[in-house]
């Protein structure tokens, strides 16, 4: 049977080629703008739920706003984080969690910062940690301008959080990677039986403290890579940050549950794809209350 189909001619195929070729650098031209200008400022508000064996009764639905990595620096603004200050605001969450990396690098936009973090109020508090960045020759400034904003900065320490007679715990150490954690004086005193949440910068130090008495870690670090390809996943994640890049993890033979956010800001590339900044949302929950 003759083929019916006509040969294309030389300069048909190199009109179709120019056309693919339009089309895929169109496509990538607004793949760029994307992940530049918008995504990096799109943040999402994730609600989850944690179940805790260990919560007292009266904890049972405790809301904690956990947020981190604002890196404010060139790239990422004080006023960036107005989105942040009115979802707080409509959350009303119990506690509030900052874990770390308040700065990229210059500590210039500290001002503003304190000015706009003062506006976040919870009934149990507002807790906070310091990251690697803020690490890097600006601990001082950086704790004293969370606690201007009204953050306990927790140094290897904990702080009780009392319903009555009920108590939870949450525990903070110092950044794990560059800075001087003691996570045995952050858990000293607390009893082997409470139920203990940590603030810890890098979550992969998750498998070093899978064996002590903690329940939950909060962690940010990762950025949750800041790029993941479908089918792929993260392209680069900073050490200590790769096994527990994003989302909620067990501690394998333990009673530790991580979670890591995504954080809010951006560092080395001030790009995000198919990674939104993240608002987390954390309801706690006692087991066999879910029933």
């Amino acid at each position: 049977m003759l083929s019916t189909s006509t040969p294309i001619s030389r300069r048909q195929f190199l009109r179709k080629s120019a056309q693919w070729t339009i089309g895929l650098l169109g496509t990538a031209g607004l793949s760029g703008i994307y992940s530049r200008w918008i995504e990096p400022y799109w943040m999402e508000v994730n609600p989850i739920t944690i179940t805790l064996a260990k919560l007292p009764p009266s904890f049972n639905g405790f809301r904690i706003v956990h947020f981190s990595d604002l890196h404010l620096g060139v790239d990422s603004k004080p006023e960036h984080l107005s989105e942040l200050v009115e979802q707080v605001w409509q959350i009303q969450p119990d506690l509030l969690c900052f874990t770390g990396d308040l700065l990229d690098h210059s500590t210039a936009y500290i001002p503003e910062a304190v000015a706009l973090l003062s506006q976040l109020r919870a009934p149990f508090g507002q807790l906070a940690i310091l990251g690697n960045h803020d690490a890097f020759g600006n601990r001082r400034s950086v704790t004293r301008g969370l606690s201007e904003a009204g953050f306990h900065v927790l140094h290897n320490e904990h702080a009780a959080l009392r319903k009555g007679k009920d108590a939870i715990y949450v525990a903070g150490i110092d950044d794990p990677w560059v800075g001087k954690p003691n996570i045995r004086q952050a858990l000293l005193d607390i009893p082997e039986e409470a139920c203990t949440t940590l603030l810890a910068h890098e979550p992969d130090f998750a498998d070093e403290y899978g064996q002590l008495a903690v329940d939950l870690q909060l962690s940010g670090h990762s950025h949750g890579g800041q790029v993941r390809l479908p089918f792929i996943g993260t392209l680069y994640t900073p050490p200590h940050g790769g096994k527990y890049s994003a989302g909620l993890y067990q501690i394998p033979n333990s009673r530790l549950q991580v979670y890591t956010t995504r954080g809010i800001g951006t560092t080395r590339l001030p790009v995000r794809f198919n990674c939104r900044p993240e608002l987390t949302l954390i309801t706690l929950a006692k087991a066999d209350l879910q029933h």
